[in-house]
């Protein structure tokens, strides 16, 4: 994120996705970084001041999986985000939508076996 991303990145993962935010660990420079559980299995997504931030590839993406996608469609309409249609994928409900720094995020339903 830019060196002012912090109070975007909470209204997006915390707003928008609904994460919770987590303290980094003060061994870190903690005033430039903003953390966000993802779950309740450990995982977390970290934001960080990037002085040359940018895109690197359209490609390159962040995938979450959630319990209920309209759910979320909805919520992030709520929040005025831009929903990019996804190619779909059998049993994998998905949606592709961009954080405040351009980063890729890919949400996705999983619904059973994509090769059934």
């Amino acid at each position: 994120m830019p060196q002012n991303g912090h109070d975007a990145a909470r209204r997006f993962y915390g707003g928008a996705l609904g994460m919770n935010e987590t303290a980094p660990p003060t061994s870190l420079d903690t005033a430039s970084l903003v953390w966000f559980r993802a779950g309740t299995d450990g995982h977390e997504v970290h934001c960080f001041v990037d002085h040359h931030s940018g895109r690197c590839s359209s490609a390159q993406h962040l995938c979450l999986q959630v319990d209920d996608l309209e759910a979320f469609r909805q919520r992030l309409t709520d929040h005025d985000v831009a929903i990019e249609t996804a190619t779909p994928i059998h049993n994998r409900p998905r949606l592709f939508v961009r954080d405040p720094f351009d980063n890729l995020i890919e949400l996705t339903q999983i619904l059973g076996d994509y090769d059934e």
